[in-house]
């Protein structure tokens, strides 16, 4: 039986396999990248680096430090930064308060500093005039600190009612005087320390009491007209009550700390209301910047 030819045989049997995809040749003497490239952009390939949009989004992309953390330019200083206002513009604006308000002094009625103490707690988003009302009957039932101490909530509350948050501040009330007895002997304190330490105290009712009953001027009182005020003179750009009296001591003689309080809030009242300052017959004007006003008459 004669042999088959292996090319005979073949015929029968599986094709041979073929490549994926034809191999793209180039003309004699002509370069194989343009026509490579092009094979593989049509298989689905990536263009290779260096080319297209992204390399140039890689090129415009910030530069990368030594960690591999991207360093941005940034100016010298801080655009809009707060800078410390003018000494003598400063001093311009307080004398010119002093002259505005010659008899400033606290607004709360009180006798003694214990009566300043609860009158001041009581003054809590509430106004001077309402705690007045209400101080004369309380102060008359409760004479010390030992009866505030010993108060019933129930009846506290019913009495201070009138001026808001009135279950809170009686528990404030109660738990100072009861502090006031157990450590003071029933009498208020003469250092900030100390009266800070006592319940329901803060550092603006400690300034308050200081200033006022005792002629300490341990710190400058921040209220809402002293926040508002100390933002349109451009003294201070806090808006934290602790952070706006610290900014504020280094610009007022500490001796007219008491004072300043009184006279940003006679004038917050008057003249520099929180919707509409009258800035066209403010005395103050020609020494204020009016940061944030944005409508006055």
């Amino acid at each position: 039986m004669p042999r088959k030819s292996p090319r005979s045989r073949r015929k029968g049997g599986t094709p041979p396999s073929m490549p994926a995809s034809p191999r793209v040749r180039s003309a004699p003497g002509q370069s194989r990248t343009r026509d490579s490239r092009a094979a593989h952009q049509l298989a689905g390939a990536r263009p290779a680096a260096g080319t297209g949009a992204r390399a140039k989004k890689q090129k415009a992309a910030p530069a990368k430090s030594a960690k591999g953390r991207r360093t941005v330019a940034t100016p010298a200083k801080r655009k809009g930064a707060f800078l410390r206002p003018d000494p003598v513009r400063v001093a311009a604006a307080l004398e010119q308060l002093r002259e505005l308000y010659p008899d400033a002094q606290c607004a709360l009625h009180f006798h003694t500093p214990l009566q300043l103490l609860v009158a001041t707690i009581l003054s809590a988003q509430c106004t001077d005039e309402r705690v007045n009302m209400v101080t004369p009957v309380l102060f008359a039932k409760y004479p010390d600190a030992a009866a505030f101490a010993n108060a019933k909530p129930a009846d506290l509350e019913a009495e201070i009612h009138s001026t808001g948050f009135f279950r809170q501040k009686a528990k404030s009330i109660r738990e100072a005087c009861a502090d006031l007895v157990a450590k003071h002997g029933g009498e208020v304190p003469r250092t900030l320390e100390a009266l800070v330490e006592l319940r329901g105290v803060g550092r603006k009712t400690a300034n308050v009491v200081l200033g006022n009953a005792y002629g300490i001027a341990s710190g400058i009182v921040v209220d809402t007209h002293v926040t508002r005020l100390a933002n349109r003179l451009g003294f201070t750009n806090e808006t934290d009550a602790v952070k706006i009296e610290f900014a504020l001591q280094p610009l007022v003689p500490q001796e007219s700390w008491t004072l300043f309080s009184h006279w940003l809030i006679l004038h917050g009242r008057a003249v520099c209301n929180a919707r509409k300052p009258r800035c066209s017959a403010c005395p103050v004007a020609p020494h204020c910047p009016r940061t944030g006003v944005t409508l006055s008459q």
